[in-house]
Parts: structure tokens; C-alpha cells; sequence
């Protein structure tokens, strides 16, 4: 008999809310017409996305003109990479992002290196996975335009001094810009429009909403250049009729994430150092990874040495225990986590990790659970 499933790998993605699924319903079933259409159906859809933006807006502190709906977070960071960097090219063609990035930057930064003659500079981290802001502040040149630093890593949970580089950035009249895609509903955010940043991408699958549903946030009156090309959608920055229902699932799940935010931080905070006890408990040489001070409070992050990495997920997937290796979007990789190896994990055990990641609707009984099954896999594997 298969064991109940315990999901522990929501920073790879949440279970869409029910509440969340309620306010898309009816864009799915009745209002199903195109938002550009000026008949009824279509003015529905497009009074909804007018709603939503402003929604999104009241509640990131920004105006609506600053969002930009995506077809999901991938979207969001290429387009503000790639066409921030490529509408600056007349001031200089050097950008600067961090070793420990999601791919969706690091490869968009990748294509500008490759393809379209940027030069970037790749900052290495410390051991516990922040980037020291003094490592920023000497990349710096006369032709630096663009920044691009995630608020909180997909991997560790660790969290980057965000506010201190995007200053840094400001007094040399550089452009910031941040993935926030892993820490929305996670930690609190600066309201935008009071932030020092220039642009930062969310996607609403990492809060209990749809997939395939993103934004942009693009600070008022910056110029950029769109990567996608069709009609005039999004203030003519991101061409494609507008996915109504996804983008309603957005703006639900967006408010929604941020309900009693501080209580959820500190229960899921518990829950993840009661998790660690028992995981320390059973395997007593495991290695935590990443800054334990400054992370998010749902992530922990753990390498098993000598063991096989791959015959360990493997082992706690029978187990009924979801857990990760690392990003979700590196499918069928057998490579290490480049973010490891970026904080100077050895090979060997940065391929024997587990990523666990804890949700809203993560108990107290799971974590028990997880840690009783936990014992009995290491049991066996040992034997």
C-alpha cells in the first residue's frame, strides 16, 4: 500500500488555492472572450484585467502602468534582462549579474555574452551564498547599465542584500533589476514604487496561483525593448492576448499570499528547524547549506555525503515524501546544482543533496511524519 503523499517541494510550485481557482472560474467557463474584442464578452475580459492590474498595483506599492503581465516568471526576467540590457546599449554594454542566479537570468545573460557582444561580469558568492555588496561595488564600470540579483535563491532560500545593492546601483545611475519570483509570500517587499529598484519579475505559481501566469513590474517611464513581436498588448511591451483567467488567478493569489504573513514566516520557520533537528538526528554528518540567518523561512537545504543523491530522492518519492535535488526547471539534470558549486560545495556532495520546501498547508504531524519515514529509508539505504 503507497503511502500518503507529503509534499514538501513548493519552491518548485504551490498547489493552486482554492479560493484562487473560485475567482478565475468564471473567465473559464462564461467570459471566455478576447480582452482586445469590443463586444461584451470581450469588454468583461478586459474589465477583469484592468481590475487585476490595479489590484497588483495597490498592493506592490507601484501604479498600474508598471505591470506587465507575462506568460509566467521565465518571461518576466528574460524580458527585463534582455530588453532593459538591449535599450541601453548607446551608454555601454556592460552588465553584472551573480553566479547563484535561476537560469531564466543567467542564460538570458549567457545570450547577451554569446550572441550580442555584452560584456558580463558573473559575481562569485560567499560560502554561506550571499554576494558580498563589495564584490558589486569593484564590478562597476563607466559602461555598466544593468544589475540583475534575485531577492531570495530557489535552491538555499538564501537571501541577498537586495536594498544595500540596489542603492548601490542608484548612485551610479544603473539599472536594478531583481527576481522575486521565489520569496513573494515568503517575505515582506518594499513597496516599489519606494524602492530603489528598477524592475522585478514575480510568477503566481510559487504563491497558490496559476502557472504560466507572470508579471514584470517596470518602474514608470523606463524604456524597454520587447523581445516578443505581434500586436500592441501590455502598453506595447509584451505582445499575445492576455490569458484573462490566469492573469484574475494573479491577482487573487498575490493578495492572498500576503494575509497574515508574519505568523505564517514564523510557523513555517519552526517547522523547517524542526525538520533539520530530525534530518540531523537520523543523519548526523548531513550539511546544512546556506546562510541559516538569511534565508527564507520555508527552505532547507541539505547535502547527505556519500550517498547518491539521485537514489536518495528516488528512495523518499517511494517513501511518499516530495522533495527536490534542486531547481524544478533543471529536468532530468544530472549535473550538480550550479549554486552549490557557486558557494564552493565540492562535487560529490553537492550532488547528494535534498531540497525540502514547506508550505501553508505543511503540519507539525507532516514534519513527524517525514522525519519517521525519513528513518526507516536511511535505514535500508544504510543496510
Amino acid at each position: 500500500m503507497l503511502a500518503v503523499m507529503i509534499y514538501l517541494d513548493h519552491n518548485a510550485t504551490t498547489p493552486l488555492s482554492p479560493a484562487v481557482l473560485e475567482a478565475m472560474r468564471p473567465y473559464l467557463e462564461r467570459w471566455h472572450g478576447n480582452p482586445s474584442s469590443i463586444h461584451a464578452a470581450g469588454r468583461e475580459a478586459r474589465a477583469a484585467i484592468d481590475d487585476a492590474r490595479d489590484r497588483l498595483a495597490k498592493l506592490l506599492g507601484a501604479r498600474p502602468h508598471e505591470i506587465i503581465f507575462t506568460g509566467g516568471g521565465t518571461e518576466a526576467d528574460n524580458l527585463a534582462v534582455i530588453g532593459l540590457a538591449r535599450k541601453n546599449t548607446e551608454r555601454g554594454k556592460h552588465i553584472i549579474t551573480c553566479a547563484t542566479e535561476h537560469h531564466a537570468v543567467l542564460h538570458a545573460f549567457e545570450h547577451l555574452e554569446k550572441s550580442e557582444g555584452f560584456r558580463v561580469s558573473f559575481l562569485p558568492v560567499e560560502t554561506n551564498g550571499q554576494l558580498n555588496p563589495a564584490r558589486l561595488a569593484s564590478a562597476f564600470t563607466p559602461e555598466t547599465t544593468l544589475v540583475s540579483v534575485m531577492t531570495a535563491n530557489n535552491e538555499t532560500g538564501v537571501k541577498q542584500p537586495v536594498q544595500k545593492l540596489s542603492t548601490m546601483c542608484r548612485e551610479r545611475g544603473v539599472l536594478f533589476h531583481s527576481d522575486a519570483i521565489q520569496s513573494f509570500g515568503k517575505e515582506s517587499l518594499p513597496p516599489l514604487g519606494a524602492s530603489g529598484f528598477d524592475a522585478v519579475s514575480l510568477a503566481a505559481h510559487k504563491f497558490y496561483g496559476p502557472k504560466g501566469a507572470g508579471l514584470l513590474w517596470l518602474r514608470g517611464g523606463l524604456p524597454i525593448e520587447r523581445i516578443a513581436f505581434g500586436g500592441s498588448h501590455e502598453g506595447d511591451r509584451r505582445p499575445g492576448t492576455e490569458n484573462t483567467a490566469a492573469i484574475v488567478g494573479l491577482a487573487a493569489a498575490a493578495e492572498l499570499a500576503l494575509v497574515d504573513l508574519e505568523n505564517e514566516i514564523a510557523r513555517q520557520s519552526a517547522l523547517r528547524e524542526k525538520l533539520w533537528e530530525g534530518v540531523r538526528a537520523i543523519f548526523p554528518a548531513a550539511i546544512r547549506n546556506g546562510s541559516i540567518e538569511n534565508s527564507l523561512p520555508n527552505t532547507l537545504n541539505v547535502s547527505f555525503p556519500e550517498m547518491d543523491g539521485e537514489s536518495l530522492i528516488i528512495s523518499l518519492d517511494l517513501a511518499g515524501i516530495c522533495v527536490s535535488s534542486g531547481s524544478a526547471c533543471m529536468v532530468g539534470s544530472i549535473q550538480p546544482s550550479h549554486v552549490l558549486l557557486a558557494m564552493g560545495v565540492p562535487v560529490e556532495i553537492a550532488q547528494a543533496t535534498a531540497r525540502f520546501s514547506l508550505g501553508k498547508t505543511t503540519t507539525a504531524e507532516e514534519i513527524d511524519e517525514v522525519i519517521s519515514r525519513m528513518r526507516s529509508v536511511f535505514a535500508r539505504i544504510s543496510e
